[in-house]
């Protein structure tokens, strides 16, 4: 019925690049299948330019019982160069999972690096993700679980929640106002403060039909458990959002309403949240996590027949990556010394098939993230 790629194409090894169907059959008819270390990077060398790790939890679960080694940075871990994993056995036991293993990398990544752009921009405000509507269903859960691994407070989605045992959260769109028809706004805040569960927040939208400022105070006066106002403006109406926000706050304050928070979304970004921050109380966002662009994952045989072995443009050689006592990252050839008092980031995996690794935390993969981008400087953009 859906455009969906099952679960059972995928661990069968048929969601994958059609050239490694032939890459297989010529293998195989040849007699050759060698012993490889392979290597997922995105650059060669640390740049300064980090990006947040994810997907681990998923491209384990697609490695799993493959007669191979895996290690792995930590999910929640920054990096900026080198190797994120690295998995050595026979070729043609794994050749056939390198396109889902890239993708569930790479889009994870990428999503955890924009949520944690916009974490950071706005370190002590609460931030919930709200960008599940601009990607595929089937996606969503990655989605949002790549957003709390980068220390966003919630997210949107229902099913995402029941996968990832969170419950969503989210109040009202604008549909609901509509529904009652302008003018009837106090209607529709007062259906929702009736019916809707006590757990869920009373929260009013109040930008649907007339001035902000207008809604506001009409729905702290109709309903009296409100908790917060939430403005949406449409771009094209918005002018200086900073200047309308304050408006708000001043109307609420001005009339005894000064427990009321202020709660923000709409097409907001990092740059937004800085301006923002000390005058909201919370944001809701969307476009700027999910249409962060994926990581640039590639899968590079590094030794063969324990030979180094490197295409142009690539290191060979199996490599090790460490956390340096200063924050920085740096990469080394395996089995060699490396930094003084620095932490070796690439661990154990997967032994002979066997997951080592039960749990895929994400509460302590955000601990780490949060973490890690204080000893990296995350946001400044300077290697340590």
């Amino acid at each position: 019925m859906f455009d969906i790629v099952s679960a059972d194409a995928i661990r069968e090894g048929r969601a994958t690049d059609a050239y490694f169907d032939r890459t297989v059959e010529a293998l195989e008819g040849a007699g050759r299948n060698p012993h490889v270390v392979a290597e997922v990077t995105a650059d060669q060398f640390p740049d300064g330019d980090f990006e947040l790790f994810a997907g681990l939890k998923d491209a384990a679960h697609l490695l799993e019982g493959l007669p191979i080694d895996v290690h792995a940075i930590p999910e929640g871990t920054l990096f900026d160069g080198g190797p994120v994993m690295r998995i050595e056995g026979e070729y043609l036991d794994f050749a056939a999972y390198e396109t889902s293993l890239l993708g569930f990398l790479s889009h994870a990544s990428g999503v955890a690096t924009g949520a944690l752009e916009v974490r950071e921009a706005a370190p002590d405000t609460p931030i919930f993700s709200f960008g599940a509507r601009h990607v595929h269903p089937a996606t969503a859960a990655a989605l949002e679980r790549s957003a709390l691994i980068a220390g966003l407070d919630g997210f949107s989605h229902v099913a995402a929640g029941e996968l990832l045992g969170r419950e969503a959260a989210g109040t009202m769109p604008h549909a609901l106002l509509i529904a009652f028809g302008k003018g009837n706004q106090e209607q529709a805040w007062q259906a929702f403060d009736e019916h809707v569960p006590d757990s869920v927040p009373r929260v009013a939208l109040v930008d649907t039909y007339s001035d902000e400022k207008d809604e506001a105070v009409r729905a702290a006066e109709a309903v009296d458990a409100l908790e917060s106002i939430r403005l949406d403006t449409t771009g094209s109406r918005r002018g200086d959002f900073a200047h309308i926000i304050r408006e708000v706050r001043w109307e609420l304050d001005a009339r005894g309403f000064d427990d009321i928070g202020v709660f923000v979304s709409g097409g907001l970004g990092p740059e937004d949240l800085r301006v923002l921050e000390d005058i909201a109380d919370g944001f809701g966002v969307g476009s700027a996590i999910s249409n962060a662009p994926p990581v640039d994952f590639a899968l590079d045989i590094v030794e063969v027949d324990g030979e180094l072995a490197a295409k142009r443009g690539k290191l060979s050689g199996k490599k090790q990556v460490y956390r340096t006592r200063n924050g920085g990252h740096h990469v080394g050839l395996a089995g060699r010394p490396g930094p003084t008092d620095s932490e070796p980031l690439l661990k154990p995996l997967i032994e002979d098939g066997d997951l080592l690794q039960t749990e895929f935390d994400i509460d302590a993969a955000a601990a780490r993230a949060r973490e890690d981008a204080k000893r990296v400087g995350f946001g400044t953009r300077t290697q340590a």
